[in-house]
């Protein structure tokens, strides 16, 4: 199977630290508002998702969602979740910690697109 989303051993760490302070958690991908387009890890249901958000997957337990419109320029990339240091400007959980949850991609082989295409259908 096809992941969309995938995570770093490093950023899974920086998780398990905001889930001890904060319980469950989700992240949503920026659409480019305050920190430009970067992960937001936020505590489960703060945000709220709807019909203008697009499930990408799970992530070391959380569930990772991104807007339809962000989807659209994302859709042939597979996703990484990562960290670096540096405050991000944005809300997101780990900013106080002095690094920031950031997004490295690659775009897929048509074989992998098709794969895709042929689950969503």
């Amino acid at each position: 199977m096809i992941e969309r989303v995938l995570i770093t051993k490093q950023a899974i760490q920086v998780i398990d630290t905001l889930r001890e302070k904060h319980g469950p958690l989700m992240f949503h991908q920026s659409g480019g508002c305050c920190d430009g387009s970067s992960p937001m890890c936020f505590p489960k249901g703060e945000l709220m998702i709807n019909d203008s958000d697009i499930y990408m997957g799970t992530i070391h337990d959380c569930e990772f969602y991104m807007s339809k419109d962000q989807f659209e320029y994302w859709k042939h990339t597979q996703l990484k979740v990562d960290i670096v240091k540096g405050r991000g400007s944005s809300f997101s959980l780990e900013i106080p910690l002095g690094i920031r949850f950031i997004i490295k991609s690659r775009i897929f082989t048509e074989e992998e697109i098709d794969a895709l295409n042929t689950t969503a259908s």
